[in-house]
């Protein structure tokens, strides 16, 4: 992978966590709003947004895979996934113990396994 690619999947993997952080957001504030579900859905801005994000990163996605093949694309998703539980107990003072640091470790090792064995 050249290095434009990497920033590009590097991005990617880094959109995903606030997109979950968008999504609890929403979670949260629907939990204040009333009225009927459809009436709650379209009027909850944080949903809204974070369906906007999603939309844009999945245009940004397909950009991606015009010029990385799948399997080494989406490997950076590991990257990314691991960052939402980190972004949890920072944003929303979700509890995380030990397991979380050493399952992170164990993701990016896979991570580099994979990075080390690919040729694009």
């Amino acid at each position: 992978m050249n290095l434009k690619d990497v920033l590009l999947c590097t991005g990617f993997s880094l959109a995903l966590p606030i997109g979950q952080t968008l999504f609890k957001f929403a979670a949260d504030n629907n939990a204040r709003l009333s009225g009927p579900l459809v009436m709650r859905l379209i009027t909850n801005v944080p949903l809204l947004g974070a369906f906007a994000w999603y939309g844009l990163t999945a245009l940004f996605w397909f950009y991606i895979l015009t010029r990385v093949p799948l399997s080494l694309a989406y490997a950076f998703s590991i990257v990314g996934s691991g960052l939402v539980p980190l972004v949890a107990w920072w944003v929303f003072k979700e509890p995380l113990d030990w397991r979380f640091p050493l399952g992170y470790v164990l993701m990016l090792s896979g991570f580099a396994v994979i990075m080390t064995g690919q040729r694009a």
